[in-house]
């Protein structure tokens, strides 16, 4: 696995041994970020990359010129890779790793909000049982969380339809064999009718 473009391009990242995490293929991240680069997403962004595993995601954002990036992940076997991906690139600086659950998350995440882009990459287990969507929900749900304009995307299987998740508006879907790819943005409500 390694960063497919921007200032670390072709430098290698690490993954825990097993399958508990399953990192996004390089193919699915090059695509994904062609696309975000094209909409002018990255550049300078604050990225929040939730269920990060390795941090692929978030660091491949850095690589391409966002500003910072906050990893939230659980499992110990997948935050000493992810820790020892961020030293490798020497990216210390630039990132926050938290170490805990995402429906736990936002009380540590806050002071670095708003997110202008957003990656959820959960078990699909965890998509399909709706569980993650929930949690995502309520996350990015708090004021503030989000910049206006976020992209918030959410990686499932291709078998299942993009899970809807309170306070967002899918905009966008894209497949890459087993893989789905669901691009939202926040919801904006309108004035209340009297």
């Amino acid at each position: 696995m390694r960063i497919t473009g921007g200032i670390y391009r072709s430098r290698e990242l690490r993954a825990p041994p097993g399958l508990a995490t399953r990192p996004t293929s390089d193919r699915v991240r090059e695509a994904l970020f062609g696309s975000l680069s094209a909409k002018g997403v990255i550049e300078g962004a604050c990225v929040l990359d939730l269920y990060a595993g390795t941090g692929a995601l978030a660091l491949e954002a850095l690589s391409r010129g966002a500003a910072s990036a906050t990893l939230v992940e659980s499992s110990t076997h997948a935050l000493a890779v992810l820790r020892a991906n961020v030293r490798a690139l020497d990216l210390e600086r630039q990132t926050l790793v938290v170490g805990t659950d995402v429906g736990r998350a936002a009380g540590r995440i806050t002071a670095r909000a708003p997110f202008g882009l957003v990656f959820a990459d959960p078990p699909w287990a965890l998509v399909d049982s709706g569980d993650a969507p929930r949690a995502v929900a309520h996350l990015l749900g708090g004021a503030g969380v989000l910049a206006a304009g976020a992209v918030v995307v959410l990686e499932h299987s291709a078998r299942t339809n993009p899970p809807a998740i309170l306070g967002l508006v899918l905009g966008e879907k894209r497949r890459y064999g087993d893989t789905a790819l669901a691009i939202y943005k926040p919801a904006i409500l309108g004035p209340p009718r009297s």
